[in-house]
């Protein structure tokens, strides 16, 4: 997958205590950059089509699964560009595909996707996505999969 497919980026610097003896950022913390982006995603795609369920009240998402494939380290102090997409919608459920690019050499160093699940903090049950979360996302991105079960 290319930079120029993705259409929502943010940054990360690598902190102090991200870092182990060697000053390389430790592995877990690239699932906390997945978090951080996939959270900013959804807040910023709801505040731009104006959501009116998704992410209020007893509508939530959990994270049902995270993958990372670590290409290259990064150390302390280094600044990470972490680019998101939605890829695909099903039913109760969507995903996410990420590029980690280290700001300095333009090098890709990390990619991963995560899974995220809509359901009703209540119940701790997954429910349909709205249909107008299908409109933003397919319009933000142009290129989304659906997939109805």
């Amino acid at each position: 997958m290319e930079i120029s497919e993705f259409k929502h980026k943010i940054i990360e610097e690598v902190k102090f205590h991200e870092v182990d003896m060697m000053s390389i950022c430790n592995n877990a913390v690239y699932l906390n950059y997945y978090e951080d982006a996939r959270i900013r995603y959804l807040q910023e795609i709801k505040k731009k089509y104006q959501f009116t369920e998704v992410l209020e009240g007893d509508n939530y998402f959990i994270t049902a699964y995270n993958d990372c494939n670590y290409l290259e380290p990064a150390f302390f102090d280094e600044v990470l560009n972490v680019y998101t997409k939605i890829n695909y919608i099903k039913n109760t459920s969507f995903g996410f595909k990420h590029l980690v690019e280290n700001d300095r050499t333009k090098r890709i160093i990390a990619e991963g996707t995560g899974v995220y699940v809509y359901i009703k903090l209540s119940t701790k049950q997954k429910q349909q996505l709205p249909q107008e979360f299908y409109e933003a996302v397919q319009d933000f991105e142009k290129d989304l999969k659906i997939i109805k079960e």
